[in-house]
């Protein structure tokens, strides 16, 4: 690696040498211009019903064909992108705040407040995902707030665990103890110098889990406990899809081939991200 350059670019020449990163950087970031320019850029009203095209296979209307109700599905794709990245985006977000708080809190004073907060994540993941989701949506009600809220308390555990076991290592660091010796409270220490030292791997986790997200919101949809139609979403398009799969397959293939372009993308980033912020990999 060249000497003497800055830390952002020393950081840019490593994430620039993980070509998979890139890809999945540039894929992840198509995807999310395309759901903020969805107005703009597709070519129908995704709840626009044309009778005379139901069911109508690829054509110069309609480009990816229609639904059972006439509806263009490449419309419903691009707008169904907006859903599943402001679930993703936000769910992981409200996890990663709360469960980061919970795993930071338990590690750090230990004691009582460790065993009830490591106890109840331990509870929580004993649950697969799919299942706590279904539990938490049923008590709240199945609507977008809700969704987001939802997959966020499911996603709580992992950072929970995650954080809880970076902070073991690190509180009895000779930075965290001279912080103690003069003076520096709990909180202050907590967030002044222990989180900015586990912020990258939290990130990191956090850009992978978004793909999580999406696959889960996708999972609630298709069995009909996610955004309710007609707004689309790929997860209930492809729920819907199934119903004529062997008539019209592009429903559901098209749709599910944009979760897992997503996932993926998401997925190939987070490699990249830890790469830059782990430094033995960046070579610091």
């Amino acid at each position: 690696m060249p000497v003497g350059i800055s830390q952002p670019h020393r950081m840019w020449f490593t994430f620039s040498r993980n070509k998979t990163a890139l890809a999945g950087a540039v894929i992840a970031l198509f995807i999310v211009f395309i759901a903020i320019l969805a107005p703009w850029i597709s070519p129908h009203d995704p709840l626009e019903q044309d009778p005379f095209y139901r069911l109508a296979a690829r054509n110069e209307k309609h480009w990816l064909g229609t639904d059972d109700f006439g509806r263009d599905v490449f419309s419903r794709i691009i707008w169904g992108s907006r859903v599943s990245l402001l679930i993703g985006g936000a769910s992981v977000f409200f996890g990663m705040l709360l469960g980061t708080a919970m795993g930071m809190i338990a590690g750090y004073y230990g004691g009582r407040p460790e065993s009830v907060i490591m106890r109840t994540t331990d509870v929580m993941m004993c649950f697969p995902d799919l299942i706590l989701a279904i539990a938490v949506t049923a008590a709240l009600g199945a609507n977008l707030v809700n969704l987001m809220i939802t997959i966020g308390i499911v996603m709580t555990p992992r950072f929970a665990r995650l954080a809880h076991g970076i902070i073991l290592s690190l509180k009895e660091n000779e930075y965290v103890v001279a912080a103690r010796a003069v003076g520096a409270r709990g909180p202050r220490i907590i967030i002044q110098h222990i989180f900015p030292n586990i912020f990258g791997e939290i990130l990191v986790a956090g850009t992978l889990w978004v793909g999580e997200a999406i696959r889960l919101e996708a999972n609630l949809a298709f069995i009909g406990l996610g955004v309710q139609p007609p707004t689309p979403t790929w997860g209930n398009m492809t729920r819907e899809g199934i119903e004529v799969l062997i008539n019209a397959p592009w429903i559901s293939v098209f749709s599910g081939l944009s979760i897992l372009i997503t996932i993926l993308s998401f997925n190939m980033l987070g490699d990249g991200i830890r790469d830059i912020t782990d430094p033995k990999l960046r070579g610091a």
